[in-house]
């Protein structure tokens, strides 16, 4: 494995949320969660009917570093929605209750 430098990561990572209207970098993927937080935000959004992608970043210390730089959150998982960092459930709880992620999504998703 080729070892990126920060840059580059940040590029990755530009590229990757981009690319997926739902990405969460996790513990594990939304088949195999490798933490109980990371299967809960699976979970909250295959309830919300929204398609996601998951990137499993726990074996990539070097990526999560320079995640939690560029979000200032420690903690996996991180969820970007339309390019955006948005945190995890803890976040998204209360904004799912509030009505705030409905429109989120629907902007996300042109609806």
């Amino acid at each position: 494995m080729t070892t990126l430098s920060p840059d580059a990561l940040k590029e990755e990572i530009q590229q990757e949320t981009a690319a997926h209207k739902i990405l969460i970098y996790s513990k594990g993927t939304k088949m195999v969660p490798r933490c109980g937080f990371t299967m809960e935000t699976c979970q909250f959004f295959e309830q919300l009917g929204y398609p996601f992608e998951t990137i499993d970043v726990l074996d990539n210390p070097e990526k999560r570093q320079v995640l939690s730089e560029l979000t200032n959150w420690p903690t996996l998982p991180k969820v970007f929605i339309n390019g955006k960092f948005y945190g995890d459930t803890d976040v998204l709880g209360p904004m799912a209750e509030s009505g705030e992620l409905t429109q989120v999504l629907k902007d996300a998703f042109g609806q």
